[in-house]
This record gives structure tokens, sequence and C-alpha cells, in this order.
């Protein structure tokens, strides 16, 4: 199951609202299960290069199930994966992109921001997952 377009534009309202009640401009994307783009926004003043840090943020949270922070964890020199993201095209493995996981345990979909600090961009993707998700990591980590 994937994320509705109903729900992918829900998380984007809610997350420029958060932005907006942070003072912050963000680039905001929503994935389906697939890693698929959604849905998309980059608010007024949004930097131009925060376009594709948000959706590879989203993609890094939806290939691996887990928040794309927890992923920087594991990716630093001298741990496990070390170099991961230069793997698919290119991931981001900082805070921003959290997985969409429905009441089911199922990952529908991730979000990815990026304008801001990492610990904005988080803040800002966890009001928009709050939307539809219900914990950061699924039961099943497959997609359909």
């Amino acid at each position: 199951m994937h994320v509705s377009f109903e729900v992918a534009q829900e998380i984007i309202e809610k997350a420029v609202e958060k932005s907006k009640q942070i003072g912050v401009k963000m680039c905001i994307a929503v994935l389906d299960s697939g890693g698929n783009l959604k849905s998309f926004t980059r608010m007024d003043d949004a930097w131009v290069g925060s376009i594709d840090i948000a959706i590879k943020k989203a993609k890094t949270a939806c290939y691996f199930a887990m928040p794309s922070g927890e992923i920087g964890k594991l990716s630093v020199p001298g741990s496990p994966l070390y170099g991961i993201e230069h793997s698919n095209d290119g991931l981001i493995t900082f805070p921003g992109g959290l997985p969409i996981v429905d009441e089911e345990g199922m990952l529908i979909g991730a979000i990815g921001v990026s304008g801001d600090t990492v610990e904005n961009d988080h803040l800002v993707a966890q009001a928009g997952v709050n939307v539809a998700g219900v914990c950061d990591v699924p039961k099943h980590p497959w997609r359909t």
C-alpha cells in the first residue's frame, strides 16, 4: 500500500504549517513506498539546493525503512555503512527524512525536508509524518 495523494497533501500542509510556525523556508518531499515522488512543495525563498536534498532524505528513509539520521550514525568513517551515501544514485544521511508507517505497521512512504538546520528539518518532517505515521520503523521493512 502506498500513501494516498490526499494524505500526501495533508502531510505537506502540516509540514508547511510547522515551517511557518518556526519561521523557516523548506522544501518538502513525500514519496510512496516504492520511493517515487508523490507530492512536493518548495516554499517561497527556500533554497534551490534543498530540492534535491529533501527528495534524497525521503528516499533514504524509504529505502532503508528508518530515519535518515539513523543511517547517518551508521555511515561515519569506521562504521559498518561508511560510504553508503554513494549508493542508490545518492543518499542523504543526516536528519530530515522519516519513513511513514501506518497503523498496521506497514511502510507506506517517506517524507524528506530540507532548508534549515538538520534539527529544524527533522522537526518539520515529524510534524508532517504525524498526519499518517505512527512510528519511525515499520514491522515489515518491505514495500509494495
